[in-house]
Formats: structure tokens, C-alpha cells, sequence
């Protein structure tokens, strides 16, 4: 009679056990998540100053969402977001979820063209890769004559820029998983990689 009662309480202490290890660690994947971003954040020494709020291109749009204005979230939090501004070209700017806030705006490429088209940006393994197109009368819907390539990574401070003229614009971008590869397409293909950048073209 004495063992089913031996076996409850042995289960009971190991119950309030269980519990009790739960209750002091907390939730174990949200702390390894946490720990991996800022791990991530710290890895690359990030210099960027936080203080600013997000600014959106000053293009007219009668729609919304506007294509001249991009956002792309990175796996560490950080986002990054782009957009055209008259007289100035493309302007970037990103996040940080730890100062909630962005840094001031930044010149990628600096054109007084029209813009032509959206902006594309893809993400992955801590590389940023941005499509971007101007031209002179493409408000009056003539296709692009410069498609802007660019790159950024890690602390996002500089940024990899290739500039095609007489091209009708990349169609789509890939990053690989690893971040350490950026294929750009359209009827031909441009490479980026951490190692050359974007080498000889």
C-alpha cells in the first residue's frame, strides 16, 4: 500500500522540479533568439548613429503602398529602407531595434534623373541587396538608362555600388543563404560576392 504512495510523491517532487527549472530559466528559445541577435549586432561592431526617424521619398504617388519607397528586414531585427528624393537620387537609412531608431539619411547614389520604376531590396545572412533605376524622361514613361546595383552588408555603413548604363533596368536580385553571394538578372547576370565585390565587369 505504502509504494503507490511512494511513487506519487517521487513524481510530485519531480513535477515542482520541472516547474521550478521553467520558471527561473524563463522561455529558453526567446533567450537564445535574443542572445543570437545581439551576438550578431556586436559581431560586426556596428558604428551607425540611431537618432533619426524614417524618412519616404518625396516622388507624388496617388496610390499605397509607393513604389519609391522599400523596407527589408534583416534576421538580426535591423531594418533597412530606401527611397528616391528629388535632386538627390537614392537615399538609404536603417534600424535598429536595440535604439529603436534610424540612422540619418544617407546618399547611395546621387542623380538629378527622373526615377523610373520601384525599388527592390532582398536580404539574407546579413547582406543587403538593392535595384534601383533612373533615367531622364521616364516620368514621361520612357524606360530607364541607368539601373543602379548595390550592395551593403554587416554595419551597413558602406555600400557596393554598380552602375549599368543604356540598360533597361535588373529585374531581380538573389543573396544566398550564407549572405556571401548577390546575383543580379535580367537578359544577363551581375555577381557580387564578400570576397571581390563586384569584381571586373
Amino acid at each position: 500500500m505504502r509504494k503507490p504512495g511512494v511513487q506519487v510523491l517521487a513524481w510530485g517532487s519531480a513535477s515542482v522540479w520541472v516547474m521550478a527549472a521553467v520558471v527561473a530559466c524563463g522561455h529558453p528559445e526567446s533567450a537564445a533568439d535574443d542572445a543570437a541577435r545581439s551576438a550578431s549586432q556586436d559581431s560586426f561592431r556596428d558604428s551607425s548613429t540611431y537618432t533619426s526617424e524614417l524618412q519616404k521619398s518625396d516622388l507624388p504617388w496617388s496610390g499605397s503602398p509607393s513604389p519609391y519607397d522599400a523596407e527589408v528586414r534583416l534576421d538580426d531585427g535591423r531594418r533597412v529602407a530606401m527611397h528616391y528624393r528629388r535632386g538627390q537620387g537614392l537615399v538609404e537609412q536603417h534600424y535598429s531595434p536595440r535604439a529603436k531608431a534610424w540612422t540619418r539619411a544617407v546618399v547611395i547614389h546621387r542623380t538629378e534623373a527622373d526615377a523610373c520604376q520601384g525599388i527592390e531590396l532582398r536580404a539574407n545572412g546579413g547582406t543587403v541587396a538593392a535595384i534601383a533605376d533612373f533615367g531622364p524622361y521616364c516620368y514621361d514613361g520612357e524606360p530607364p538608362a541607368v539601373s543602379i546595383a548595390a550592395v551593403g552588408t554587416d554595419s551597413l555603413t558602406e555600400w557596393d555600388v554598380n552602375v549599368t548604363k543604356d540598360f533597361d533596368g535588373w529585374e531581380r536580385a538573389s543573396v544566398s543563404d550564407d549572405g556571401g553571394e548577390v546575383v543580379f538578372r535580367r537578359d544577363i547576370t551581375l555577381r557580387w560576392s564578400r570576397t571581390d565585390g563586384f569584381g571586373d565587369q
